[in-house]
C-alpha cells in the first residue's frame, strides 16, 4: 500500500510540474516567455483556483510584502490584479480579456518590470488535456530600456515557472479539491 502511495504521489507531482519553460524570443527591446503545466482538475476547477484563490497559490516571495498583503485578481475587463498590506498597495496588471474557463489576459509590468517602464501581456490559457487541464502562461514584454531586455528573459522565464507551478502545485492538492 505504502508503494502504491508514493507511486501516486510521483504521478502527482509530475502532473503538477510545468511540463515546458521556453524563452520563445528575446531582442534588446523585448521577449516572449511560455511555461507550460497540467493540473488533474477540469479547466473550470482550474479557473475558481486561477482567479478567486490567487492569494493561496502566488508565491508569497514574488509579491512586494510577502505574507503581510493579500493578492486579488478582479476577473472582469478594466479588473485589477492587485496587491494590499494596508496603506502599501500594488496594481501588478490590468485585466484587459475575461473568457471564464478558457482565458485570462492581463497587461502591465510584473515586479521590478513595472518599475523598469516596461509593459507586457500575460495570459493564462487553460485547455483541456486527458482528464486534466493544461495551463499555458505566456508573457510578451516590451518597452524602452537602456539595456538589452534579452538578459531579463530567462530570468522572468523562471520567475514565470515558479509562479504557474503554485498554481499547478495548488490545483493538485486537497485544498483545491476541496472547492
Amino acid at each position: 500500500m505504502r508503494l502504491i502511495r508514493a507511486a501516486l504521489l510521483v504521478v502527482v507531482a509530475a502532473l503538477a510540474a510545468p511540463a515546458t519553460a521556453e524563452v520563445k524570443d528575446a531582442t534588446a527591446t523585448g521577449f516572449t516567455v511560455e511555461n507550460v503545466s497540467t493540473a488533474p482538475v477540469d479547466p473550470q476547477a482550474a479557473w475558481r483556483a486561477l482567479i478567486g484563490d490567487v492569494d493561496r497559490w502566488w508565491p508569497k516571495d514574488h509579491s512586494w510584502w510577502g505574507q503581510a498583503s493579500k493578492l486579488s485578481i478582479d476577473p472582469r475587463a478594466g479588473g485589477c490584479f492587485c496587491e494590499d498590506a494596508g496603506a502599501q498597495q500594488a496594481q501588478h496588471m490590468q485585466v484587459s480579456f475575461v473568457d471564464p474557463g478558457k482565458l485570462l489576459r492581463m497587461t502591465g509590468g510584473l515586479g521590478p518590470l513595472q518599475g523598469m517602464g516596461l509593459h507586457g501581456t500575460l495570459e493564462f490559457r487553460l485547455a483541456p488535456e486527458g482528464e486534466g487541464t493544461r495551463i499555458t502562461l505566456w508573457y510578451r514584454v516590451g518597452g524602452y530600456a537602456p539595456d538589452d531586455l534579452s538578459k531579463l528573459a530567462p530570468v522572468v522565464d523562471k520567475v514565470q515557472a515558479l509562479q504557474l507551478a503554485g498554481l499547478a502545485d495548488f490545483l493538485t492538492s486537497a485544498g483545491a479539491a476541496e472547492k
